[in-house]
């Protein structure tokens, strides 16, 4: 069955009185004032204009009865069923905003019914929005926000001479770090059950202390070449926070001194510095591309008082053994939308990870990294240019956090082999942010 009849969608096309008319004219033309039809008369006119040969038996019928082209008409109304309700978006503004967030209390203010507010929603009169809570960013956040998107941009394209727009650097050799909490699962989950089927049972002890591992991650860019395939997926790695340990008591799931799997109860600076040397840095040197081997390699993390500075003793002569040039840079505090972490890689990856749904710490671990290899090296590129995006408008607003992420249409863009690797920005925009560093 075809799908606008499964839809109830309304597909009959409604003739105007014009388009009978010129119907009507068309006959007269080709048949002459003979009141009988010639042959070929209906085929040649439903042709002509365009619709079926029904239309136009009917329209003929129409002059027959009706006394000529004085009978044809629509006999359609036009103002005909129920009247549309008033509904003034005015008003909808006065209601404070703390007091509009269900449809119930938009129709309790607006003294009409739910249905009615549905319906203006789904007629895109109205809009359902996501507040998001932000970072409460300094003047000199907002300034080392602009200085670190200035600095991402091409020097080259800078200068009014070049005859280019300002042209974001592709970032190929930046590495983002950050942790992560990954639960056990999910306090509500949303199921599709058959009428025959159980719910699952889920519990824990308690729900307000679900078992939950910090994991760090690495990820840079990846890359591809000429003919468009992946020779470097990005996926530095992906590290769980955990110890081995012994077991004080006996119970009845393990005996005493048995070692098990335990979360780091802290994750301070001397752990932070253990891990970088002993696993972000060799999977860097390991996984990074042969032809980048000489260059200089960033790694950017945030402002955590847990995190090592970018002169720690040990963590350079590490960078430096065998001839590598790793160093560590800060991202703008109060900024997570500089971090492609932050951006989508985490969300992403927990919604591949509870899918899995664990049972054990173990299984914690396995299933990250599980969900790590899975994960499409296409959507992490998208994400570098989300980042790029975020930049171009951290300079639009002159540092603000208060934007809405762009939306690029990357994945279509990708499809059409259109995805850039770049973008750009007005030049009128950086000379405004430039104004602005220089003004404050």
């Amino acid at each position: 069955m075809h799908l606008d009849v499964m839809s109830n969608k309304e597909t009959r096309r409604q003739y105007s009185t014009d388009d009978k008319r010129h119907i009507y004219a068309e006959i007269i033309a080709r048949n002459g004032t003979s009141k009988r039809l010639k042959h070929g008369v209906y085929k040649a006119v439903a042709v002509v204009c365009i619709c079926p040969r029904r239309i136009v038996q009917r329209v003929w019928q129409e002059a027959k009865r009706g006394g000529g082209i004085t009978g044809v008409k629509n006999n359609r109304k036009l103002k005909s069923g129920r009247k549309k309700i008033n509904f003034n978006i005015d008003a909808l503004k006065a209601i404070p905003p703390g007091e509009r967030t269900t449809l119930e209390q938009v129709a309790g203010h607006m003294n009409v019914s739910t249905s009615t507010v549905w319906r203006r929603l789904k007629m895109k009169e109205i809009r359902r929005i996501t507040s998001e809570l932000k970072p409460a960013l300094t003047d000199e956040n907002q300034r080392a926000r602009v200085e670190y998107a200035l600095k991402h941009l091409e020097p080259c394209s800078l200068t009014s001479l070049s005859g280019i727009k300002p042209t974001f650097r592709a970032d190929m050799d930046v590495v983002h770090i950050d942790e992560k909490w990954f639960y056990h699962t999910q306090k509500t989950r949303n199921m599709y059950l058959s009428h025959r089927e159980n719910a699952p049972h889920r519990e824990c002890k308690h729900k307000n202390h679900i078992q939950k591992i910090m994991f760090l991650s690495a990820m840079a860019r990846p890359r591809y070449d000429a003919q468009g395939n992946c020779v470097f997926d990005g996926k530095i790695g992906v590290w769980a926070y955990t110890e081995w340990v012994q077991a004080k008591k006996k119970s009845q799931n393990r005996l005493r001194g048995t070692w098990e799997l335990k979360p780091c109860h802290t994750v301070d600076r001397e752990k932070s510095r253990e891990y970088l040397v002993k696993y972000v840095l060799p999977a860097i040197k390991e996984k990074w591309p042969e032809s980048d081997r000489w260059n200089t390699i960033y790694v950017q993390q945030d402002n955590a008082r847990t995190h090592i500075k970018p002169d720690d003793p040990l963590f350079l002569q590490e960078a430096a053994r065998g001839g590598w040039d790793i160093r560590m840079i800060y991202q703008p505090p109060n900024s997570p939308d500089t971090n492609i972490l932050d951006l989508g890689w985490f969300a992403s990856i927990q919604a591949m990870f509870h899918r899995k749904m664990p049972k054990t710490l173990a299984e914690i671990v396995q299933k990250v990294n599980q969900s790590l290899a899975e994960y499409p090296h296409q959507k992490l590129n998208r994400i570098w240019l989300s980042h790029q995006a975020c930049m171009r408008e951290i300079i639009k607003h002159k540092g603000s956090i208060h934007y809405a992420v762009p939306h690029l249409k990357k994945k279509a863009l990708e499809r059409k082999g259109l995805l850039p690797v770049r973008l750009t920005i007005d030049r009128e925009y950086v000379e405004q942010a430039i104004e602005f560093l220089n003004s404050t």
